[in-house]
């Protein structure tokens, strides 16, 4: 991809601008352990994120879908107390977000996970950025890959979609991107591989956060 005159900068948050895994991981395994069901390794967390706390509640429960409702309940409320215990930016994301506000592009954040959730977690590691946009799950509102809050964040702002590099670390996020008709970047420090990123289309990969500043013109 050559350099393009981006005016904003869409981010997932988990994977992409924090390691979160720790603190979802652990706030899933102590629901679980209290519902009496296995527990599963923090890794495995990887590949049941992404898609927001009901799906990651159904996959964690496995054939005990009859507990989900309370599992996401207990996930829910744990998660939200303990969302700061072990979480931290990726190296390389508090430098590259500071060379983005320089060159006076508009920041945002779209997670799957819920909004109060997404706002305390981007306000608590990067108390010094002044994101112009940040959103997470809310009641009734459509989820990742269906661009409807992406879409509404541009318009908000003015900006053509064409004009945002959208950076997610999986196939959730990167298709997103596509349906937004937004420029979408696989992140490969965060829960998946350069393999999925591919095949969901991902217009570029990038191995380090400051690679980003080699595709802005």
């Amino acid at each position: 991809m050559e350099k393009c005159s981006f005016q904003a900068v869409l981010f997932d948050l988990d994977g992409t601008l924090t390691n979160t895994l720790d603190d979802i991981a652990d706030a899933m395994n102590r629901t679980l352990r209290r519902h009496g069901l296995p527990e599963w390794e923090t890794d495995a967390y990887r590949y049941m994120v992404g898609n927001g706390p009901v799906l990651l509640s159904e996959r964690a429960a496995g054939s005990r879908q009859d507990l989900v409702p309370s599992v996401l309940k207990m996930y829910n409320e744990d998660y939200h107390a303990h969302n700061a215990v072990k979480t931290a930016p990726y190296p390389g994301i508090p430098e590259l977000l500071e060379q983005l506000v320089a060159r006076r592009l508009k920041l945002c954040v779209y997670s799957n996970k819920p909004d109060a959730d997404a706002r305390e977690v981007v306000s608590h590691y990067f108390p010094g950025i002044a994101f112009d946009l940040v959103r997470g799950s809310a009641p009734g509102q459509p989820m990742k890959p269906d661009p409807a809050v992406p879409l509404a964040m541009a318009r908000q702002l003015g900006i053509d979609p064409a004009a945002f590099a959208y950076l997610g670390d999986t196939d959730v996020d990167i298709l997103c991107a596509g349906n937004a008709g937004m420029r979408s970047f696989g992140v490969l420090w965060g829960f998946r591989d350069a393999a999925e990123l591919t095949k969901a289309g991902a217009a570029a990969l990038l191995k380090h956060p400051l690679e980003l500043l080699d595709y802005i013109g």
